[in-house]
């Protein structure tokens, strides 16, 4: 590494800035440091809706009280409320105003108004939105009609299978780590020759071994176990009264396999809500608070767990749609509870301590390890599947039945589903987060007051999706995991400013827009995509900017760099035009470090000329300039350019 110092220009520019100050001549124009971007006031909030809040009322959802649900009355059943734009049961039409259980009469009305089999004659509900019911219907007809062979397995195991033990796969290379731990065990291993005519049931334990009895891991069972409280989908399958998919038509398929585990009693077997997706995506939900280094990956695999039970023939897709809404938010309001707090911590700690020593990982590695996987041994090792499937499966194709545009809700508790992912972030800091990721509005079922189904939680993993106002990310590397390190892929819009603080490094990746500028004072901020830095100025004014751009790193405005600890480090690569920066007007530099390094396999020869930097305008120069695998290297600047012409 050569360390080239131009000290001499800096003595010469101070010089000059004296004579000047002092009525003397320079021959040199003094140094004018552009101002930083300026700041956009507050940051943005996102404030609790004035709704109920789920989470303050989850005791509510309770499976006993289940012929007696009502949206006044229970918590789940009225988070699902959407639903009756779409099937209105006779028994919220006629006797909506009936109190239960003061009133005698009520199971009886419950019992005369629901079969559980559309079309017998008997008026068990009224179709709201026809052509929504039809393509509900439809869209399972069409998906067991073309299943693959693989589905149909992954669609019986999901079925058979405790659910806790099925989306534990959805941890790729930590899964046999994870369910050893565990203490997992299952007694569906396979399809059985005789599956079609026989009912096997699942005589494992599900989740695993839970509390003092699994000394490593039993906190982390707990964990998973606690966020099934008061989650029933129990009351809204008897308020909503909605049937399966192969009750309302004959063309949709039912898995052979699954012809056992067809109910006998239809009036005690509602579709709308599908429990399995709900407890498929609440399991995932606490595992990757526990892991959150396979955030993205466990909540796919539980929304996948979901899909299976359209292929199934079982449920149709608002049933799962439905489910995934009540299972993320009955997730979310356990750990929410104060009373959780202890038993979370404990579970992350133990997660990540047994972990790392079954792996032989440490804290510098482990997240590297839980994302070795490949698409031979972990089915959610690539990332734009995961993220096409997750949205794919979060509105399953429906149109939109109202306006799209609607500014999304944070519900109240929401922001704890990301506390282990982001754990840089304020509270306030991620609700902003999900906010700004939020699906559209106007899908059915999903514009619920408080916002649950509107959520996206892949996208939030990938941090926010708009700069409104300040926003100022402070990561401290001490702690360890996403404290030291993070990456951002979203295509960030908007028109507030970006403050990195701390001794963290956070990667951006997205094609991003914000106009409000980027300021840099501590840690690393680097830049993974050519508009990784959006449309306004950068500034740095300590820590390291980092160009890593399989392009140009492009900044939109201008570009400045103060003296003292400040280093913009260019990782280039593909003969010198990857990881070098190009500004758009102004580039401006007050000293601090050029450090060049070579990625990909690149490597210049003696003699070659590297351009490194290009703007409209070039003033100043670095104070230092290192090179890797360089021991000479002459700075060649211009009044638009930079470029470097290593010797031996």
């Amino acid at each position: 590494m050569q360390l080239f110092s131009t000290r001499p220009h800096i003595l010469a520019l101070s010089i000059g800035l004296a004579l000047s100050a002092c009525g003397g001549s320079s021959t040199e124009e003094p140094l004018v440091i552009p101002a930083a971007p300026a700041d956009q006031g507050t940051a943005e909030v996102a404030s609790l809706p004035s709704a109920t809040a789920f989470v303050d009322t989850i005791a509510t959802n309770q499976r006993g009280d289940a012929r007696y649900a009502t949206l006044a009355t229970n918590a789940g059943v009225r988070i699902l409320g959407g639903f009756l734009d779409v099937w209105k049961p006779l028994t919220e039409i006629v006797d909506a105003g009936v109190t239960a259980p003061a009133v005698d009469s009520f199971p009886a009305v419950v019992a005369s108004t629901w079969t559980g089999v559309p079309n017998d004659g008997t008026p068990d509900g009224k179709v709201v939105n026809a052509a929504v019911h039809q393509a509900n219907i439809d869209y399972v007809v069409k998906a067991t009609a073309n299943r693959t062979a693989d589905q149909a397995t992954q669609a019986y195991l999901d079925d058979r299978r405790g659910k806790g033990y099925s989306v534990t796969d959805g941890m790729g290379p930590l899964t046999s780590a994870w369910r050893t731990a565990a203490q997992q065990a299952t007694s569906i291993n396979g399809v059985a020759a005789d599956a079609t005519s026989v009912l096997y049931n699942d005589s494992g334990n599900n989740t695993g071994v839970a509390g003092s009895a699994n000394a490593s891991f039993g906190s982390v069972v707990d964990l998973v176990n606690l966020v099934g409280g008061n989650a029933s989908t129990e009351p809204a399958k008897r308020f909503y009264k909605y049937a399966r998919p192969y009750r309302w038509s004959s063309s949709v398929q039912v898995l052979p396999t699954l012809v056992p585990a067809k109910s006998s009693t239809p009036a005690t077997d509602g579709g709308f809500t599908s429990g399995h997706s709900a407890e498929a995506a609440r399991d995932a939900v606490a595992m990757a608070y526990a892991v959150p280094e396979r955030f993205q990956e466990m909540l796919s695999r539980g929304l996948e767990l979901g899909e299976s039970r359209i292929l199934a023939g079982m449920h149709s897709p608002l049933d799962v749609l439905s489910g995934r809404i009540l299972g993320q938010a009955s997730a979310a309001a356990n750990l929410a509870d104060p009373a959780n707090a202890a038993k979370k911590a404990a579970a992350f700690m133990q997660a990540h301590a047994t972990l790392m020593a079954a792996t032989g990982t440490t804290a510098d590695n482990f997240a590297a390890y839980a994302q070795s996987g490949t698409a031979a041994n972990d089915r959610f090792a690539d990332y734009a599947t995961n993220k096409a499937n997750y949205l794919r499966r979060s509105t399953y194709g429906f149109a939109p039945v109202a306006a799209t545009n609607v500014a999304a809700a944070v519900p109240k508790g929401a922001e704890v589903l990301l506390e282990t992912r982001q754990p840089y972030l304020s509270d306030a800091q991620r609700r902003v987060v999900l906010k700004t990721t939020a699906l559209p509005s106007g899908y059915p079922v999903m514009d619920d007051a408080e916002g649950w189904g509107r959520l996206n939680l892949f996208a939030a993993a990938d941090g926010y999706g708009a700069f409104n106002g300040n926003v100022t990310i402070v990561m401290d590397a001490s702690k360890g995991g996403f404290n030291a390190v993070d990456r951002w892929r979203n295509d960030i819009s908007g028109t507030g400013k970006l403050i990195k603080q701390g001794t963290g490094t956070l990667k951006l990746a997205g094609a991003n827009s914000w106009t409000g500028g980027t300021e840099l004072a501590a840690g690393t901020l680097q830049g993974d995509s050519a508009a990784a830095f959006g449309a306004g100025d950068v500034y740095v004014s300590g820590g390291t900017l980092v160009a890593n751009a399989p392009a140009p790193l492009k900044v939109a405005g201008k570009y400045t760099q103060l003296s003292g600890s400040t280093t913009l480090e260019l990782d280039l690569g593909a003969a010198g035009s990857q990881g070098s920066l190009a500004v758009a007007t102004t580039a401006t530099i007050a000293g601090g470090t050029l450090r060049v390094k070579f990625v990909n396999g690149y490597k210049p020869k003696a003699g070659d000329v590297l351009t490194v930097i290009t703007a409209a305008s070039l003033k100043g120069k670095f104070t230092t300039i290192a090179v890797d695998g360089f021991a000479n290297v002459t700075p060649n600047y211009s009044a638009t350019t930079l470029t470097l012409t290593v010797g031996s």
